[in-house]
């Protein structure tokens, strides 16, 4: 028999596990970071592995001069792009100085310099960055990635600087935009050249999308689900009355209370991309939030069973979690779309609802057995009941 204390746990032991795959993603990263290695015997003594794109930068800080000399290396396909540079005046795209590698059709690699003024329709003309390049940057192809080599001077001589990166492809020899959704909107990282952390960038927001993803599909996607399967089978076990009242309630409300916070954390994300919305997303989103807090009024507004409005507020309870749990599912596959994340999150949720949904089924035939036999007794002994319990 479940109990609310089981909905409550499962809750709280996804978070720590969110922590723990973040963990060991950052380790493997790091691994991959470390092991790389460059022609002409460069060295670096530091290295990040950045969070998308496929991307590393490696460089050597020279605080006698705050000059770095940098690697950065993006995996591409020989008729892609990458680029790499710094914004002295915020975090963003906005005018950053990149530096772009790419190749011609006999395979010659050069690497053009440029100021992004306009990031939405961006013509690239080559010209001076606004912090010294000592030496001219060059770049390589080998190994379906590009490497960019440069020696930057650190604007205003300060070791933290917002660090951006991109990628996409050229078409007769000419760069063309980036796609404008999933990895290539979080190449954003603010660096400490110093100490080598990134913080406040892309690997922050990249975080922050993965705990708003888990928190919605563990609230809206899972616990909400299993809550509302509680209430429909359980209750026709006699004995399980009223303990599957208690333990739907505990569901749906801690459902509730992850949902929200990671609803609260999508509009958040919503607005500091300013200029990007995913519309269809944010939509549903909000249509979810809206009615599960009708679902919310529901526990306050629920009449006695002998109440002659009762069968109002069952139409209105079954219709509005039922469209909820619909909007949530086909709300968190649209987000893993956007996220792009490894392929295992989207199998393991894809796996988790067809679970559900065996589990559903059975429970389903079962019930209905139970349903239909008692409904028979009842109607044997003249008392006109149907004794079903099953209507949710």
């Amino acid at each position: 028999m479940a109990r609310p204390g089981h909905c409550r746990a499962a809750a709280s032991a996804w978070l720590p596990l969110l922590a723990l795959l973040l963990a060991a993603a950052g380790s493997a990263t790091a691994q991959t970071c470390l092991s790389a290695t460059f022609t002409g015997g460069r060295t670096f003594l530091k290295c990040n592995q950045l969070p998308v794109l496929g991307a590393s930068l490696h460089w050597t800080y020279h605080a006698e001069n705050g000059t770095a000399d940098i690697a950065f290396r993006a995996q591409s396909g020989s008729s892609g792009w990458v680029g790499w540079g710094i914004n002295p005046d915020s975090q963003g795209m906005a005018r950053s100085n990149v530096f772009v590698a790419s190749q011609d059709a006999s395979g010659v690699v050069s690497v053009l310099t440029t100021i992004l003024e306009d990031t939405t329709a961006p013509t690239l003309t080559n010209v001076p960055l606004t912090f010294p390049v000592p030496v001219p940057a060059s770049a390589e192809y080998a190994d379906n990635a590009y490497t960019i080599y440069a020696t930057v001077g650190l604007p205003n001589n300060s070791t933290s600087q917002n660090t951006v990166w991109q990628a996409g492809q050229t078409s007769g020899g000419s760069i063309l935009p980036h796609p404008t959704s999933g990895q290539n909107m979080l190449g954003v990282q603010n660096l400490d050249f110093l100490s080598g952390t990134g913080t406040a960038g892309s690997n922050s927001r990249l975080h922050r999308r993965n705990i708003h993803g888990v928190l919605n599909a563990v609230g809206w996607g899972i616990l909400i689900p299993m809550g509302a399967m509680i209430a429909r089978y359980l209750r026709v076990f006699e004995a399980a009355d009223p303990a599957w009242f208690y333990a739907h309630i505990a569901c749906q409300i801690s459902g509730y209370a992850l949902g929200v916070g990671g609803w609260g954390l999508g509009l958040k994300l919503g607005s500091e991309s300013v200029g990007l919305t995913y519309q269809p997303h944010r939509n549903i989103g909000i249509a979810i939030f809206a009615l599960a807090t009708l679902q919310v009024f529901a526990l306050f507004l629920r009449p006695d069973k002998k109440n002659k409005y009762r069968v109002y507020w069952n139409v209105y309870h079954h219709s509005v979690g039922y469209s909820v749990i619909v909007l949530a599912i086909v709300n968190i596959f649209k987000g893993l779309n956007i996220l792009k994340p490894a392929t295992g999150w989207k199998t393991g949720y894809i796996v988790v609802i067809a679970m559900l949904g065996a589990i559903a089924l059975v429970l389903e035939a079962i019930t209905w057995a139970i349903v239909l036999r008692r409904r028979k007794r009842n109607q044997s002994y003249g008392n006109g009941t149907n004794g079903t319990g099953l209507q949710l």
